[in-house]
């Protein structure tokens, strides 16, 4: 019988270590899915370790790491996510680097259905890049914030699935983490206005009091693991003070009743493998490929995406 590992402590996140069994059935046993929805619903996030293959990731960050160069030296142009230091950067949307087990993975889904509801909706694939220190940029960290920065339902209605390419740890910047505050996130614990490039920073009294009950953390996550996170959870980038990059993607489930209206951009080469996943409600725009590839890299910063739902 399979057994839940717990790797937990009252201040880093719960892993769940799937069997090599589950993994390649993309089948959580019931214990273990039991573990990863009471971690999601309690801490507001759980981790799901060796979930893919290091190869599939390492062809992906090789392309990403080029990417991330060409995104720096568009200098105060570029999307960067509170500071210059923290870039949104969306993966190329085609087929050469549309690797189902990392963008549909169906463990993250199982996880996702089990709290949200069967078939969520996935409208928001991107990701965001630790940017090495360099001579002229000074490491800075994000604000605390959450990323839903407008009136939202008081309950679970979006997780968002990341993916780092490399392990990830303090010294490369892995995302400070606030346990169990998206049971308390409001918009009205937040500054700056939607959509603006610095919005929904909690206030600094809030957070006094929130370390006065649980610390933040920046734990250590294994390539290859899923993190899957409660949109309102308190979070924030921190300092890459590595020579490498950092780079992490997310996607974003919405609940299946939720009225998100964006909508993903994709490759024409694509389409069959969205068009064949059973268990996402996919909302995408199929274009050219040679378009993608044009396109991917002229995305908005963070704040500038609308997780809101619609009336």
């Amino acid at each position: 019988m399979t057994t839940a590992k717990l790797e937990v402590t009252n201040r880093v996140p719960v892993v769940v270590s799937p069997s090599k069994a589950e993994v390649e059935a993309g089948r959580l046993s019931e214990r273990n899915l039991e573990l990863a929805v009471r971690s999601v619903l309690q801490d507001g996030l759980v981790v799901i370790k060796d979930a893919i293959n290091h190869d599939v990731l390492d062809k992906l960050n090789a392309k990403m790491k080029e990417d991330a160069v060409t995104l720096r030296n568009a200098g105060d142009s570029s999307p960067f996510n509170y500071t210059k230091g923290n870039l949104q950067q969306d993966a190329p949307p085609v087929r050469a680097h549309f690797e189902p087990t990392i963008f549909l993975n169906s463990l993250a889904t199982q996880v996702t259905s089990s709290v949200l509801g069967p078939r969520p909706k996935l409208t928001f694939m991107s990701g965001n890049t630790a940017m090495p220190a360099t001579e002229d940029d000074v490491p800075q960290r994000q604000p605390v914030h959450a990323d839903s920065d407008f009136r939202h339902p008081s309950h679970p209605f979006a997780l968002v699935v990341n993916v780092g390419l490399v392990d990830m740890n303090p010294n490369n910047g892995s995302t400070e983490l606030w346990l169990g505050t998206h049971n308390t996130t409001s918009v009205d614990d937040q500054e700056g206005a939607h959509g603006e490039r610095a919005s929904g920073r909690i206030k600094e009294a809030l957070l006094e009091r929130r370390r006065a009950v649980l610390a933040p953390m920046q734990p250590t996550i294994s390539k290859g693991s899923l993190i899957i996170r409660d949109l309102r959870l308190w979070h924030a980038g921190m300092p890459n003070l590595t020579p490498e990059f950092r780079i992490m993607l997310a996607m974003i489930h919405f609940a299946p009743w939720y009225r998100n209206q964006m909508r993903l951009e994709l490759g024409e080469g694509v389409r069959s493998l969205v068009e064949a996943e059973k268990d996402l409600d996919i909302r995408a725009d199929f274009i050219p490929e040679e378009e993608a590839v044009k396109r991917y890299l002229h995305r908005g910063f963070g704040n500038s995406y609308d997780f809101s739902q619609s009336p």
